[in-house]
């Protein structure tokens, strides 16, 4: 069986890539983010919080192994002539000369002409490698893999939001685009003990990544650790390897009653969390 500690390929983009990334929202610090590039993980995503030492993990790796990394720079422009110089500034912040990866994020359509001519050109003048595009509304994205400019998506997938695997997934048949799920805890609502059901197990942070990461569609399963514990616990999905299915069944099973939880009123949810 395979290791989750091995690179994979970013679809067909050429990229090898740890099972896992770091996200710099979320306030993990340099020496843990060094500490993650020495154990294998080299997806590092400077995206909507670009905390300052994050940054600095990115310029001491890159100064060292800048081919070993993963970078990934997130823009939310709609005006295609900023693009340029938005990137511009994160490339210098990061003391680098292109990104591996630009995300357009959160887009749920099609971007306009504009948006996608203006990523292409970064990518044609080399300050981009690859382009992703990210966002909430799951039914766009087959016609995001069909638009032969995206070399990559960034999809929300975990537990309690499995929707990806009947409505984005069967998309990468007709053409297999790199993809990297967000969101595995579900905002840390699969962690909450209040909400699994009775005589389940609380999942884990670990048991989030596995659930995502033994999907064989995903590349990458992004995670948000705040400190040095909290990165052990993707470390320990690493370790632990793909789930079986009776623990899918039991990750399922949490992620139905989470996902019944947030469909409540909003009222409702709050009789509820006071009672429990």
């Amino acid at each position: 069986m395979t290791s989750l500690w091995d690179k994979t390929s970013l679809g067909n983009t050429g990229l090898r890539v740890s099972r896992i990334g770091l996200g710099s929202s979320y306030g993990i610090g340099a020496r843990e983010v060094e500490a993650a590039y020495e154990r294998g993980i080299n997806y590092l995503y400077w995206g909507s919080i670009q905390r300052p030492d994050f940054g600095k993990a990115i310029r001491r790796l890159a100064a060292r192994d800048r081919e070993g990394l993963v970078i990934v720079i997130q823009t939310y422009t709609r005006v295609g002539f900023l693009m340029k110089p938005a990137l511009e500034s994160a490339l210098r912040e990061l003391d680098t000369d292109y990104t591996d990866i630009l995300l357009l994020g959160w887009w749920n359509d099609l971007p306009p002409r504009r948006i996608v001519d203006a990523a292409l050109r970064l990518k044609q003048d080399g300050r981009a490698r690859c382009i992703m595009i990210s966002g909430h509304e799951r039914k766009k994205f087959g016609a995001f893999i069909g638009e032969l400019a995206f070399d990559a998506i960034m999809v929300r997938y975990n537990a309690a939001h499995p929707g990806a695997q009947t409505e984005v997934f069967p998309h990468l048949r007709q053409r297999r685009v790199g993809v990297v799920a967000y969101t595995a805890t579900r905002w840390g609502s699969l962690l909450n003990p209040r909400l699994t059901p009775a005589g389940e197990q609380t999942p884990s942070a670990a048991d989030c990544y596995r659930f995502v990461l033994t999907n064989p569609n995903v590349d990458v399963c992004l995670a948000g650790p705040q400190d040095a514990e909290e990165l052990a616990a993707a470390f320990a999905a690493l370790d632990r390897g793909p789930m079986s299915a009776d623990e899918i069944a039991w990750m399922k099973r949490v992620g139905v009653a989470v996902r019944e939880h947030h469909r409540q009123p909003w009222l409702a949810r709050l009789v509820a969390d006071l009672k429990a």
